[in-house]
């Protein structure tokens, strides 16, 4: 009976792939926006893919330093083009659109990644914008507990080997 069940929705799936298939070839319009890392610090650098941009494109953001330029990825049938946008320094932490142009139409994705603040790497300190005083509480609290519940553990082990 399970094999029955397992057979059945390989077959939907083989199926569902079959009709998206002659789809896939018929794009001419960008689709599918994928932005890696989602989260990222000011002055880092982000990777994007977007679907059905054969020739490729731009891609620009309010927290772009300028616009990226989106190339044909060549193992990926034409289908798909990539490109890599740097965040500006000055950038706000938040969430930020990127409209994505290919082919001569465009495509928004709303709050496609979020910049957060940074922290001042050799200065000494962490800036204004990292973390706030109920991230470090939250923080803090979540250390503390971790070493209660470390010693709890520990004290009753100590109990078990005197029993």
């Amino acid at each position: 009976m399970r094999n029955t069940r397992a057979l059945a929705v390989a077959g939907a799936a083989v199926a569902a792939l079959g009709l998206s298939a002659p789809a896939a070839v018929a794009w001419d319009t960008p689709s599918n926006i994928v932005v890696l890392p989602s989260v990222i610090a000011r002055g880092g650098q982000l990777t994007i893919t977007v679907d059905g941009c054969r020739h490729g494109g731009t891609a620009t953001s309010n927290a772009f330093t300028m616009p990226a330029t989106l190339s044909p990825v060549s193992h990926a049938k034409g289908e798909t083009a990539r490109g890599t946008a740097t965040i500006r320094n000055s950038a706000r932490p938040g969430p930020y659109d990127i409209t994505v142009t290919c082919n001569g139409r465009s495509l928004t994705k709303p709050q496609a990644f979020t910049v957060i603040g940074g922290v001042r790497g050799g200065v000494g300190g962490s800036s204004t914008t990292g973390a706030t005083p109920t991230d470090m509480a939250i923080g803090g609290g979540l250390v503390a507990a971790a070493v209660v519940g470390g010693g709890v553990f520990w004290m009753r082990r100590r109990a078990e080997r005197r029993a």
